[in-house]
């Protein structure tokens, strides 16, 4: 991923992590998303869960970091945790969670452009891409 793009995220993310309510905003969307998101979620302590996400946000900008020098083992860790195996994140709730990321951040960043869009579905995308592909692993 070239510097700009990794930029662009990166200051966007920070803008974001300075919004209280961004964290809150995105789970409200992303709950709202799909009964089977609630379904997973059911149980869910959200104090815990938006630290883990804030933890999960660094791993992704690190393998964006990362692109094109192979597989992002750190984030083999998630990967198992999300797949097949424990959680079942299945690759269709990645696709309400990015929209639901991409609509919070677009509320929670006071410089959001199309590009900071772009940025984050760059980015985000190449966590999320391995992810799915360690599904059964």
């Amino acid at each position: 991923m070239d510097d700009a793009t990794l930029q662009v995220f990166g200051d966007s993310l920070e803008r974001c992590r300075a919004n209280p309510d961004f964290l809150d905003l995105f789970y409200e969307l992303f709950l709202a998303s799909s009964p089977k998101v609630r379904e997973k979620f059911g149980t869910t302590d959200f104090a815990r869960q938006k630290e883990m996400l804030q933890s999960s946000f660094t791993l992704m900008l690190r393998a964006a970091r990362q692109d094109g020098l192979g597989p992002p083992e750190f984030l083999d860790h998630l990967a198992r945790r999300h797949g097949a195996a424990q959680l079942a994140i299945g690759a269709e709730l990645y696709d309400n969670w990015l929209d639901s990321l991409l609509s919070a951040v677009r509320v929670a960043d006071p410089a959001w452009t199309p590009e900071v869009t772009l940025a984050w579905e760059a980015s985000m995308g190449i966590g999320i891409r391995y992810l799915v592909s360690r599904f059964h692993a």
